[in-house]
């Protein structure tokens, strides 16, 4: 039985870059409320919050970027290339994601807990947990995946890799493993097929009601079934400008939810959101160019705050193309402001923006709650 009552407890876990985000989107997909117990790690550590001073005093100011952040870089090499060093930033923050972690499940209103952390095995979180998913992966593909998403060379990859313990280690210790070695599709099937297995009466969450009159917009979230239809929209709504396949929408699924917008049955719209470290960011927006801009964004975004104000969102983040992100009185009729990334403040808002801003888009912002997980003291 987890540790808070009323909840079951995933617990995620895997070695680096065996794909354990993209299992824990999949969930998430199916109705889990998820935490990234490593994001929240590195908030833990910001300037001004409660992990900031002790980091620097047991490692020095050397690790401070210009601006006064902890530089993770540097901080990384030291860690990584020394066990000791890292048992000690473990020792500073781990407590603080723990205490992070039980305010987040005691806030959310979802039966179904995912936990996502890397050394969840090692520290008392495990024992928070009613199942033990771990997902695996070859260190071919962890290896690529370190150079080609985290641009880190190929022997400072390794170099990640080797500084853990065996995956083998991770994977008895299961109730389920995750094979995220073949397409999403397969991950997909895999993760469908355990969630089945633990509640076997459960469905996923419903798409809004059908609307009362033909002409009205429905706004419902997609499944991955809708991948084809997803893709075919978005290719002839750009002009084949973004040409997209059902593959490449699958894989977008392990990123993101898509909300699509429809009248009389027909596909007419669609955004592209995701929230991590809870923070909303949406980066894909494609209309009908016949569609009312103002009335259509009211009911799209009203959706997205509603479920990232579920999800416990501090911020909401819009990437918008300049043909949108010009109509200006849109989106201050909405409460949002263009921004730039520096104005934002909030170090966690920062590189949610720079981790996800689309080259060429314009930024907007709306802040959705005031009170933070792991504020500065």
């Amino acid at each position: 039985m987890s540790a808070w009552p009323g909840k079951y407890v995933i617990g995620l876990t895997g070695n680096i870059a065996t794909g354990k985000s993209v299992v824990r989107k999949m969930l998430e997909h199916l109705g889990a409320y998820g935490i990234d117990a490593d994001a929240l790690g590195h908030r833990a550590i910001a300037k001004g919050a409660p992990g900031y001073r002790p980091v620097v005093e047991m490692f020095g100011k050397w690790i401070l970027s210009p601006d006064g952040q902890i530089d993770r870089g540097r901080l990384g090499k030291v860690v990584f290339a020394d066990p000791a060093a890292l048992a000690q930033l473990e020792a500073i923050v781990h407590p603080l994601v723990r205490q992070a972690v039980d305010v987040l499940v005691k806030r959310s209103a979802h039966p179904v807990i995912v936990i996502e952390a890397i050394k969840l095995l090692e520290g008392p979180l495990r024992r928070a947990c009613d199942a033990i998913f771990v997902s695996y992966s070859t260190e071919k593909q962890q290896v690529t995946r370190l150079v080609e998403k985290r641009g880190l060379s190929e022997e400072a990859a390794r170099q990640r890799i080797a500084a853990q313990p065996p995956q083998e280690e991770k994977t008895a210790a299961a109730d389920i493993i995750i094979r995220n070695d073949g397409s999403f599709e397969d991950t997909w099937r895999q993760v469908m097929a355990a969630w089945q297995v633990l509640f076997p009466t459960a469905t996923a969450p419903q798409p809004a009601p059908a609307p009362v009159s033909k002409d009205e917009l429905m706004i419902e979230r997609a499944r991955p079934k809708e991948a084809s239809e997803i893709a075919t929209f978005i290719t002839q709504i750009t002009a084949r400008q973004r040409a997209m396949s059902h593959d490449d929408v699958m894989a977008a699924f392990g990123e993101k939810a898509y909300l699509l917008v429809r009248k009389n049955a027909r596909l007419v719209g669609l955004v592209g959101w995701q929230v991590e470290n809870l923070v909303a960011r949406t980066d894909d927006v494609y209309l009908d160019p016949h569609l009312p801009l103002s009335t259509t964004m009211k009911k799209i975004m009203e959706e997205v705050e509603r479920t990232s104000r579920d999800l416990q969102c501090e911020a909401s983040l819009l990437f918008l193309y300049p043909s949108l992100a010009r109509q200006e009185e849109v989106w201050r009729m909405l409460g949002y402001e263009a921004r730039n990334v520096h104005s934002l403040g909030v170090r966690a808002w920062q590189e949610a923006a720079q981790e996800s801003m689309p080259k060429g888009t314009v930024m907007y912002f709306k802040q959705l709650r005031k009170d933070r997980v792991l504020r500065p003291v």
